[in-house]
């Protein structure tokens, strides 16, 4: 019950302190844009403005551009006439054609029917006696032995360039044969050919031999042949000998063996070569082809 109700008034007491302000409230939302304002009415045109600076000078030419590409055929043009009338043919020639010869009359004769006859039976066989068997032939076409016997034959030394003596003669057929028939130290090759020759010759001194070729008894060193002839010793008391082929290119070639021209020395042929007997140099020539 209040104090007036109760008949009491009571005096106002002292005013409490302010409270603290209260928190700030939070900002309001952005307000929507007002509408655009109407355009204003357009300004009064500007006086022309002068004219901009001098006229610059003209540039240079630039370069030719490269030259297009060749553009594509245009169409033909009209239409192709239509040809022309063919003319009229000229008139024919008025020379008469020759006649034609007849024809032969003579008929085909007929094949004729007759039929193959049949092949004889094979005869017999023939009675006569076998014939004896010849004689074996010679492995060479023509060949010749050819020799010499120290002491006796060779006596002189055989210089530079001159030939060692063969004066005896041994088996022979075919034509090979001393040059002139008595020729002691040249031979003759009658045919063209193939020969194999072989020699064998006893000397005191260090030395070589080699074959000679020609015409008619003038010999010489021959490139196809002398070099593969050549034989020879250094020392010692051995036989100068060799075996070879040659190949001729005329007939009648001659040939010789020879102490060479760009040797030393003369050449001994040695007599009694190691014993007490004569002992012999010899010559061989065989045709093969």
């Amino acid at each position: 019950m209040s104090d007036e109700r109760l008949g009491t008034r009571r005096k106002r007491g002292k005013r409490g302190h302010r409270g603290h302000r209260g928190h700030r409230g939070h900002r309001g939302h952005r307000g929507h844009r007002g509408h655009d304002g109407h355009d204003g009415p357009s300004g009064a045109t500007g006086a022309t403005g002068p004219s901009g600076g001098l006229t610059g000078t003209t540039g240079t030419t630039g370069t030719t551009g490269t030259t297009g590409t060749t553009g594509a055929t245009g169409p033909s043009g009209g239409v192709t006439g239509a040809t022309g009338a063919t003319g009229a043919t000229g008139a024919t020639g008025a020379g008469a054609t020759g006649a034609t010869g007849a024809t032969g009359a003579g008929t085909t004769g007929a094949t004729g029917a007759g039929a193959t006859g049949a092949t004889g039976g094979i005869g017999a066989t023939g009675a006569g006696a076998t014939g004896a068997t010849g004689a074996t032939g010679s492995s060479s076409l023509a060949f010749g032995h050819f020799f010499a016997l120290m002491p006796g034959d060779n006596a002189a030394t055989a210089g530079l360039g001159a030939a060692v003596q063969f004066p005896q003669d041994g088996a022979a057929s075919g034509g090979i044969i001393r040059l002139g028939g008595v020729n002691p130290s040249e031979f003759v090759l009658p045919a063209i050919g193939i020969y194999e020759i072989s020699y064998q010759v006893s000397v005191s001194e260090p030395g070589q031999l080699e074959l000679w070729a020609g015409a008619g008894g003038v010999d010489a060193p021959v490139a196809a042949i002398t070099p593969r002839s050549r034989a020879g010793r250094a020392t010692g008391t051995s036989q100068i000998s060799n075996d070879f082929l040659i190949t001729t290119t005329a007939p009648n070639t001659t040939v010789s063996l020879r102490n060479p021209s760009g040797n030393a020395a003369a050449l001994t042929i040695t007599p009694i070569a190691g014993g007490a007997s004569p002992v012999s140099a010899s010559l061989v020539i065989k045709q093969l082809a």
